[in-house]
């Protein structure tokens, strides 16, 4: 293995290792956690096999691995800033509704204020 192939393995150990110790924590909800913990596993079997990194390259006819690694880190970024996009979207649609509710229940409090 070069230096290269070993810091790959050392750094997606971390990641895996962060990533737990986040969950156990609560920093990070599990919901969550998953698509990172694929994400270092991924990582760490490249980086093993490499082999299977050069019949990927091969396979959608990229010329050098890097630029196959390029792609789906850009990819994987993509499906994480959808997937925050959609969350996003449901949270602002919540403290629309829940804003809402709450005029209307200080306007029903201010009416029951008057009539007493």
């Amino acid at each position: 293995m070069t230096r290269l192939e070993i810091t790959v393995v050392l750094l997606s150990l971390l990641l895996l290792i962060y990533v737990f110790e986040l969950v156990r924590r609560r920093h990070l909800n599990e919901e969550y956690s998953i698509g990172w913990l694929a994400a270092g596993i991924v990582i760490f079997i490249l980086s093993i096999w490499r082999n299977i990194l050069d019949w990927i390259t091969r396979l959608i006819g990229g010329t050098y691995y890097t630029s196959t690694l390029f792609f789906f880190g850009i990819l994987f970024l993509i499906m994480i800033n959808l997937h925050f996009s959609v969350k996003i979207s449901g949270l602002s649609n919540m403290v629309r509704r829940l804003s809402q509710e709450l005029a209307l229940l200080k306007s029903e409090i201010e009416d029951y204020k008057r009539e007493s």
